[in-house]
């Protein structure tokens, strides 16, 4: 059974930054693609960001130009680097890998991201 794991999370003012980590437990050289979606209370889980197994990339107009995902391949570890923090990107933010297109994709326990001053 594949794992990940997120970290990273936390309490920012706004305009801070974090940096969110998703670690697999299973090696992701030849990932499909992994992305990192958010939840916040009340609302449907929206995609935020992805990277696929060529590197490119999609975000959400929503944080277009303040957010960055990238992966590690050598720590199989898929990372969100999120700066200009707004009260509005408060949620719980989940990891997600699918390894091959037609088969189950995986998710994170998700962590809690909170920006209020």
């Amino acid at each position: 059974q594949v794992q990940l794991v997120e970290s990273g999370g936390g309490l920012v003012q706004p305009g801070g930054s974090l940096r969110l980590s998703c670690a697999a437990s299973r090696s992701i050289f030849s990932i499909n693609a992994m992305g990192w979606y958010r939840q916040a209370p009340g609302k449907q889980r929206e995609l935020v960001a992805r990277i696929t197994t060529g590197g490119r990339t999609n975000y959400a107009d929503s944080v277009k130009g303040r957010f960055t995902i990238s992966r590690d391949n050598a720590k199989n570890t898929v990372y969100l680097q999120m700066n200009s923090l707004k009260p509005e990107d408060t949620a719980v933010y989940y990891c997600n890998a699918l390894w091959l297109v037609g088969t189950s994709d995986y998710w994170g326990q998700g962590t809690q991201v909170t920006v209020s001053s």
